[in-house]
């Protein structure tokens, strides 16, 4: 038998049909909902006089829309509080299980998809939203796909999708201790650019993904398609069985055992071929951080950024530097900031809190500065505040507020004002992204945290353990 990476045994095992010079036919195990992109197809459902096949695949929650203040009930947006109803109504319809507010799960779909145990390895996921992706880190082909696909998914347990390219990402090299999984997938997406893995799925693999957190799997997953990628995902191991374990829908007992054992056989063969494949060198690599209008446009802290002459994008460049108010070959250590933001699917869970929390204790953030902490979902709340990291967030001066996408994407009313300038621990820098002409700079949780404290872009290097600048 031909030697197989665990991108191609996925897809073959949910093959459901194959035609010349058509899609594949491919079996959809989950599917995940939110308010904004299943409107369309609850209505084409009822419409067109159609059933939902295996609801209990099926789960929803509000995230892209709902407010996050304390009062978030009152949804302001006449917009916003349509979609969120609308769920609501259609879920109830038809008997499709939601976590909305309140229900101790509600939260941003990447995050509570995985924290339920609804993510499981060897798995074909779909949702109405682009990082999807992130559900690939245990080792599942999870994708996002359009409104006529989730239709299609609910109504048939089936879409049509080209059979991808497969990329093998490896990383070497032992980094400096204050680089984080946010900051290996930023290098990566700097390296080959956005459109560097475009109709592919990616497998990372390597020692130094091996070390990671589920919680870190997940954060570069979840950025894959920052660089053209269709999903991105790495084998399950000894790691992601013990976070899934005794979550509440993964298998128990007996069933726990066989997917154990599917596990085992859920990798790539020795040997197995690739479309493309690439190492990244991060021995000693330092924090990175964006400069510019998209993900490729990163640098590490220690860097300047590029120069415009003899660019080949160098249209794209002098786009960017007029929108960012910054010039060629400069050092953003010590630009000032307005707002940090941390949340998102990309570091919004549990392991990003308390990142944020050990920087932010026995400190506060710069007067210049509002800061933003939105846990990913209602158990990261409840474990933050369990745990008091939320007293340490109310102690430095930041907003600790209620679960949602918020200020990720300008969706809702957790807004960057028009020429302010935001440190986030988002996934996109896009013109606009998290409000109109605001300027965004991605980066970990660690590195908006530090900058957050001394009112400019830094890194943890700045910062001593006693809670003095150097």
């Amino acid at each position: 038998m031909q030697a197989q990476n665990i991108i191609n045994k996925i897809w073959d095992k949910h093959l459901v049909s194959r035609q010349k010079n058509f899609p594949d036919v491919l079996y959809i195990d989950r599917i995940l909902l939110h308010e904004v992109t299943s409107a369309q197809a609850f209505t084409e459902i009822h419409e067109r006089g159609l059933s939902i096949r295996n609801k209990q695949n099926i789960l929803a929650t509000i995230d892209h829309s709902i407010p996050t203040d304390k009062n978030r009930i009152n949804i302001n947006d006449p917009i916003a509080r349509t979609q969120v109803n609308t769920l609501r109504d259609n879920c109830k319809n038809h008997n499709i299980t939601i976590y909305d507010i309140d229900s101790n799960h509600q939260g941003i779909v990447h995050v509570i998809g995985p924290e339920l145990g609804f993510t499981l390895p060897g798995t074909t996921i779909v949702c109405g939203d682009s990082h999807t992706s992130t559900h690939g880190a245990f080792g599942a082909l999870a994708f996002g796909v359009g409104t006529s696909e989730i239709l299609h998914a609910m109504a048939s347990s089936c879409i049509l999708q080209e059979k991808p390219k497969t990329f093998k990402v490896e990383f070497v090299g032992t980094p400096s201790k204050y680089f984080t999984a946010k900051d290996a997938v930023l290098k990566l997406i700097a390296t080959i650019g956005i459109g560097g893995a475009k109709g592919c799925v990616i497998e990372y693999v390597g020692d130094y993904i091996k070390s990671l957190s589920m919680e870190s799997r997940m954060t570069i997953c979840n950025m894959s398609i920052e660089c053209g990628a269709r999903a991105g995902l790495i084998a399950p191991d000894t790691t992601t069985l013990n976070y899934l374990q005794n979550r509440e829908y993964t298998p128990k007992g007996a069933d726990f055992e066989k997917l154990i054992k599917q596990c085992r056989e859920l990798v790539s063969d020795k040997d197995a071929y690739y479309d493309t494949e690439i190492i990244i060198d991060i021995s000693n690599a330092t924090p990175m951080i964006t400069w510019g209008i998209n993900p490729e446009h990163a640098i590490a802290l220690d860097e300047l950024t590029p120069d415009v002459e003899n660019a080949q994008d160098r249209l794209t460049l002098e786009k960017a530097y007029a929108y960012t108010k910054l010039q060629p070959k400069q050092s953003l250590k010590g630009v000032p900031i307005d707002f940090a933001f941390i949340g998102s699917c990309t570091n919004g869970r549990i392991e990003d809190m308390r990142v944020v929390a050990d920087i932010l204790k026995n400190r506060h953030i710069a007067s210049n500065v509002t800061m933003y902490i939105v846990p990913g979902s209602e158990q990261v709340l409840k474990e933050a505040c369990e745990e008091g990291l939320d007293k340490i967030f109310a102690a430095a001066g930041a907003d600790f507020r209620m679960p949602g996408c918020s200020m990720c994407l300008g969706m809702n009313p957790d807004k960057v004002p028009p020429g302010k300038r935001c440190i986030s621990s988002t996934n996109r820098n896009f013109i606009g992204r998290q409000g109109p002409n605001s300027i965004t700079h991605l980066a970990s949780p660690a590195t908006v945290a530090a900058s957050a404290v001394l009112g400019y872009i830094a890194s943890v290097q700045n910062i001593d353990s006693y809670g003095a600048t150097k």
